[in-house]
């Protein structure tokens, strides 16, 4: 299998393993990220996804050799890797050793959070192949990173070390090699804490707030409120609260 799932606690680790490749994305590694989100998606007892790569490497990008043999490493309505272009509703952190580039950083930018090795390698050199970033690099890069930051990773197709990445603002933890996948597992299980109704509605406010007029940011998050108040975990939270225990969440 090109990638496999491993259910910890509430977490679904999903590894990419494809390492004789760099765990380059070909169709195989496509499908397989694309089922392991659906795996997290509809299991109501998985709250947070870690993705990360075999053997020490996250992964090259787009899987040149197979392209060129007529695959494809996107899934239509999914994007590059089964995830680019997917809307999710748990949050995913990409957990970093070695290479994450082209698309493999693209797959890093789809996730909420990134916890990345020191000595990582972050790059978009599509351009050294007369390509661009098309996976969400050239969109999301510069969402993240002031402009020209963004565009010299863009025009330059120059990679940077996890610890860079960490100084401009596009990691949220940098450790040291060896250990992203722990450090990320981690963090997952500090989200998983949190109710997973209002750790859906902050993903999907943030999404439909970008981009757009204040106010019409501020529409759409009354819509989620309105249905968040009525959750039967909005009055778990705060019963929890009064009495002075750790709230159970069922998720309705």
């Amino acid at each position: 299998m090109s990638v496999r799932t491993e259910i910890l606690g509430s977490s679904l680790l999903i590894t990419i393993d494809r390492p004789q490749a760099r765990n380059a994305v070909d169709a195989a590694v496509a499908r397989g990220v694309a089922e392991a989100i659906d795996q997290l998606e509809a299991d109501p007892d998985l709250r947070v996804g870690v993705l990360t790569g075999a053997e020490g490497t996250f992964s090259a990008g787009m899987d040149l050799k197979a392209a060129l043999k007529g695959e494809s490493p996107s899934i239509d309505g999914l994007g590059f890797g089964g995830l680019t272009e997917r809307e999710t509703t748990k949050p995913l952190i990409a957990a970093v050793e070695g290479f994450a580039m082209g698309g493999g950083f693209e797959l890093a930018l789809a996730c909420d959070l990134i916890v990345a090795a020191e000595d990582a390698k972050f790059g978009l050199p599509e351009v050294k192949r007369g390509l661009v970033a098309a996976g969400g690099g050239v969109i999301r890069l510069p969402q993240r990173i002031p402009h020209h930051l963004a565009m010299e990773f863009l025009l330059t197709g120059e990679p940077v070390t996890g610890a860079r990445a960490a100084e401009l603002g596009l990691v949220n933890r940098v450790v040291a090699s060896g250990e992203a996948t722990a450090v990320a597992l981690q963090l997952a299980e500090r989200l998983t804490a949190n109710a997973p109704l209002a750790l859906a509605a902050v993903k999907k406010i943030v999404t439909a707030a970008h981009g757009v007029p204040e106010a019409d940011a501020f529409e759409a998050q009354r819509k989620e409120m309105a249905q968040l108040m009525g959750s039967a975990d909005v009055r778990e939270g705060m019963q929890a609260f009064a009495e002075r225990r750790q709230p159970v969440w069922t998720a309705r």
